[in-house]
């Protein structure tokens, strides 16, 4: 058995080695670090299936737990980051081109390194049972985003997402601190177990305190979730970033944001006082999320962006998964939903990234004719946005599905009607892709898609597994902790 500690270890350790190969040279082309990185992850992923997932053994001094929630997503955020270093390597000749170097390749090795690092902070994010660990962790995760978004420094949209991410991701953090100045002020601990425990305890008269703070920390998350009314970075910062930084933002960033949310949310779920204000605005964020993603999506003609919105809408969708977390299956659904989410996200990226390149830019209608010039990438994205929009016989649908009726089981009718409604909007445009690909015509000049063969073997298993997914979800739920 694998102390489970050393699986964030070997990240690091992993990073600094590619770090010291970049700086002296010993990877001639720069995509041998994305190899090298990948193949690390892949090892560490393996590790994983070595570690017995039991929380009574595998803790540390109360700031970290391995159980079987925290090693499912630390699998998670292994396989996103696999997949954004196989991306990134489509993506290099852009890097190469719109950073500023003194020789050949200088300056884009740091593109793939800097993930293997934001891999090991969520990590950690995900393992966190303590303030302290959460914010430590999460500003790993920060830190590294600001220069992976800001990363084209050619790029005016690139400088303009990284200023932005970088002000509001600031102020974001100083409302977390503040919250956890108001938690341990009110109750003398920053431990989540021990907050649990001291939370029954706590006189009425101070319960205004902790709810000042909930509130602060349920900012600076919101933040990390994109949920209304914490989501303006995320169209410019969406659009702007390099698009597997996009990627990894919308998915691995997200889904560790939504189980740090779900462990800070636990203590107070078990007292019914802090229940009931809770319960109403979990409530009130999922709606106006589900609401204000899909109808903002629907006039959006660059595809990035309207992710982004989309990106929205789904924080909607699982925040409703939240609210109905009284249900036995809410917390099932919200991980199955969020497995679901990067299986089609990263696959509609991964299409983008070959596009892209082809067509030099990234709006809905250079997607024009894909269908004629690639067929096969187009069949991909159609899969994809059917995904997305929650087609049935897609993973996509059940995702929906099993979170409508969690949240039908708890009497949230309003949600589920408001659900139903932006799935309808969410139709709408993920077919103006589909359209744009089959009816339109394409460029004159437009020849095939070219495509690495581990990008087509990423796509196919990617595509596959939302098929299958799609008839029998009974697989994944298998696995789910």
């Amino acid at each position: 058995m694998i102390d489970p500690v050393f699986l964030e270890v070997s990240v690091v350790v992993l990073g600094i080695f590619l770090l010291m190969a970049e700086a002296f040279g010993l990877a001639k082309e720069k995509s041998t670090l994305a190899w090298w990185a990948i193949g690390g992850l892949a090892a560490v992923f393996i590790g994983t299936f070595f570690i017995g997932p039991n929380s009574n053994s595998f803790e540390v001094s109360g700031f970290y737990v391995v159980d079987g929630l925290s090693l499912f997503f630390k699998r998670f955020v292994l396989i996103s980051t696999i997949l954004v270093l196989v991306m990134s390597v489509d993506y290099l000749p852009i890097v190469q081109r719109l950073v500023p170097a003194e020789r050949p390749g200088a300056g884009s090795g740091e593109f793939f390194i800097l993930p293997v690092f934001t891999c090991a902070g969520l990590m950690w994010m995900v393992s966190a049972t303590d303030f302290i660990m959460i914010f430590c962790a999460l500003e790993l995760v920060t830190i590294s985003f600001y220069i992976q978004v800001a990363y084209l420094r050619r790029s005016m949209s690139s400088l303009e997402a990284g200023t932005k991410y970088l002000i509001l991701g600031a102020l974001s953090t100083g409302f977390l601190v503040y919250g956890i100045t108001w938690f341990f002020g009110a109750t003398g601990q920053t431990n989540l177990v021990a907050i649990r425990e001291v939370l029954p305890l706590i006189p009425v008269a101070n319960h205004p305190a902790i709810l000042f703070g909930l509130a602060l920390v349920l900012v600076a998350l919101g933040f990390k979730i994109a949920a209304v009314p914490f989501q303006f970075w995320v169209p410019d910062v969406y659009q702007g970033a390099p698009t597997p930084v996009t990627a990894y933002l919308a998915v691995a960033s997200k889904a560790a944001g939504f189980l740090v949310l779900i462990r800070v949310l636990e203590p107070f779920f078990t007292v019914p006082s802090f229940q009931n204000k809770l319960f109403l605005a979990l409530v009130l964020l999922a709606l106006l999320t589900l609401v204000f993603g899909n109808l903002a999506a629907i006039p959006q003609t660059n595809f990035k962006r309207l992710l982004g919105y989309s990106s929205i809408a789904h924080a909607g969708y699982l925040l409703m998964g939240l609210a109905a977390i009284g249900d036995a299956f809410a917390g099932g659904a919200v991980v199955f939903y969020l497995s679901g989410y990067l299986l089609m996200t990263f696959l509609a990226f991964l299409i983008l990234v070959p596009v892209t390149k082809a067509s030099g830019g990234d709006d809905i209608a250079h997607f024009n004719g894909l269908a004629r010039r690639s067929p096969g990438l187009a069949l991909a994205m159609l899969i994809a946005a059917a995904s997305l929009a929650g087609v049935p016989f897609t993973v996509g649908f059940f995702g929906k599905f099993f979170i409508f009726e969690a949240a039908m089981n708890q009497g949230l009718y309003l949600l589920v009607l408001a659900g139903i409604v932006t799935v309808a909007s969410g139709f709408y445009y993920y077919f103006k892709v589909i359209r744009a690909m089959y009816w339109q015509p394409a460029p004159e000049d437009a020849g095939p898609v070219a495509i690495t063969k581990t990008s087509s073997v990423a796509i196919f298993i990617l595509a596959m597994l939302i098929l299958i997914l799609g008839v029998y979800p009974q697989l994944l739920i298998g696995m789910l902790p």
